[in-house]
């Protein structure tokens, strides 16, 4: 009887405590039109979510004008595949968050963020512009 007991405290126990990664590749789209637009490698380094485009889908522009015109630190003109665009995020509760660690290649600013899973193969990915904030939907590849 005790056997069955512990392997329901066992099995119960690996269904609370089983939590997707965040890390992993995962594909971006267009706000406007749903075109998959980059694929975006997330990864964990020293307890901090880092992440870089390593695919660019359907550009209006040639591939090697895909560059960060408007960035203001050491990635300005440089290419957008292989760019850290995400830096330092920290965990707190169910989400990664931090200060000016967003990039947006598009136009060089940098933006508060907020990622949170909704489930194993969505992740919310949400840039803070003082009040005022634009949530996409990213979906794991």
């Amino acid at each position: 009887m005790m056997k069955y007991f512990l392997i329901l405290i066992v099995t119960l126990f690996s269904f609370i405590t089983y939590s997707q990664s965040i890390e992993g590749v995962w594909k971006t789209y267009d706000d406007s039109d749903g075109q998959l637009k980059s694929e975006v490698e997330l990864y964990i380094k020293d307890g901090k979510l880092y992440g870089k485009i390593i695919k660019l889908h359907n550009l209006d522009i040639p591939y090697e004008d895909a560059i960060c015109k408007l960035c203001n630190d050491s990635r300005k003109n440089k290419h957008v595949q292989g760019m850290e665009i995400i830096s330092g995020l920290q965990f707190s509760g169910k989400e990664w968050s931090g200060n000016k660690k967003l990039l947006d290649p598009n136009n060089g600013k940098l933006y508060d963020a907020k990622f949170w899973l909704e489930n194993d193969n969505k992740l919310a990915v949400r840039g803070y512009l003082g009040w005022f904030y634009r949530t996409q939907y990213w979906v794991r590849k």
